[in-house]
């Protein structure tokens, strides 16, 4: 039985109205994600959250896996957007120091959960179930983006070559595909790490990423 939103979605006819569609679709794809991890969501699940039928969604995403794309690279050009108001300036009182950026970065990222959720899915989950041209359009859209966001972190540090800071991008986005599920454990996980024995074993993600990152970018800055 198709409802009368479902009738609104099938008679989008401008790029506006295309546009407004898969903007829905992406914020449902946002509260679900608020609420389950990615592997959890379903292309059944997020229709029916969007209050459309799984063919309608399929006319503006072809897999759900195509709507995470889309919400990760939405969600990187904005933190890109917004990151220079969070770093440290070369400018202002000469030379920000390593550690004061890399610092800065690791907080920044700890405050954007759904990035660093989507990040952390993307090779062990959004990069199994695609078809090579959805791969290659969102790969293409995706290093634009890091070569942005390499250009904002070397304009904030002095030293980094553009080789060195794509190279620091790469280390970051890794290290946070990594180290973000650690640090957001299951709750039995969270529950065994109050053990004082296990107390090492917790992870604090800005602190560990700033550490991690300072280390990888005080050896590229030696090797040069």
């Amino acid at each position: 039985m198709t409802d009368e939103r479902s009738t609104e979605f099938q008679r989008a006819r401008s790029a506006e109205q295309r546009e407004i569609r898969r903007q829905a679709i992406l914020d449902a794809a946002t509260q679900l994600l608020s609420e389950m991890p990615v592997g959890e969501i379903s292309l059944r699940e997020l229709s029916r959250r969007v209050g459309l039928s799984k063919t309608n969604v399929v006319r503006y995403f072809e897999t759900r896996e195509a709507v995470f794309f889309e919400l990760l690279n939405r969600s990187l050009a904005q933190w890109i957007e917004e990151l220079p108001a969070e770093l440290p300036s070369p400018m202002a009182h000469g030379a920000a120091s390593p550690a004061a950026v890399t610092d800065a970065l690791a907080r920044s990222l700890a405050e954007r959960s759904l990035l660093c959720d989507l990040l952390s899915a993307l090779g062990s989950e959004l990069e199994r179930n695609i078809s090579a041209e959805s791969a290659r359009e969102f790969k293409l859209a995706h290093i634009r983006l890091l070569d942005r966001l390499a250009d904002v972190v070397r304009g904030s540090m002095t030293g980094l070559t553009p080789a060195t800071s794509r190279e620091l991008v790469s280390l970051t986005i890794v290290c946070t595909a990594g180290l973000w599920p650690f640090a957001h454990p299951s709750e039995a996980v969270a529950e065994a790490q109050r053990d004082p024995e296990l107390a090492g074993t917790r992870v604090d993600f800005a602190q560990r990423l700033g550490r991690t990152l300072h280390v990888a970018v005080t050896g590229l800055l030696e090797l040069g």
